[in-house]
């Protein structure tokens, strides 16, 4: 099924977007794909996070068309195999913030994969449900 893109998407680049401007040769790059790239977290909430980020310049996954979904997930398994490799995490949360209520400070796409391992939290039930804990009630 194909659609046209929504009506956020941007030019494929922008001129003060920081995701727009990041090198795409910076050794902090640890993948490519032909609508993706990928590198580490510059404030990583663990190791071996990393971000995938959208060549073309739309806000939101909602934005993406087909062909740019099935590139996601090929980088995203690059991505994982990476991490797996590097850091052997017991487990992951791969999240995307969209528009300023859901947390995005970036308006461009970029999706958070975030290695998790034993014992970084207390409690870790419920993941990303707890993002706003007062809100969601988890057994």
């Amino acid at each position: 099924m194909s659609r046209e893109p929504a009506s956020s998407e941007r030019p494929s680049h922008e001129a003060d977007c920081l995701f727009c401007n990041f090198s795409r040769d910076a050794d902090r790059v640890t993948e490519r794909s032909v609508h993706f790239f990928a590198r580490l977290d510059s404030f990583p909430v663990s190791r071996g996070h990393t971000l995938i980020i959208s060549n073309r310049h739309v806000l939101s996954p909602f934005d993406l068309r087909e062909d740019e979904w099935c590139d996601f997930h090929q980088i995203l398994a690059g991505v994982y195999d990476d991490i797996e490799a590097e850091y052997s995490p017991d487990g992951y949360n791969v999240g995307i913030n969209v528009g300023s209520a859901g947390g995005q400070t970036v308006a461009h796409l970029h999706i958070h994969v975030i290695p998790r391992y034993e014992g970084d939290v207390r409690d870790p039930a419920g993941g990303v449900r707890k993002i706003v804990p007062n809100l969601v009630s988890y057994p």
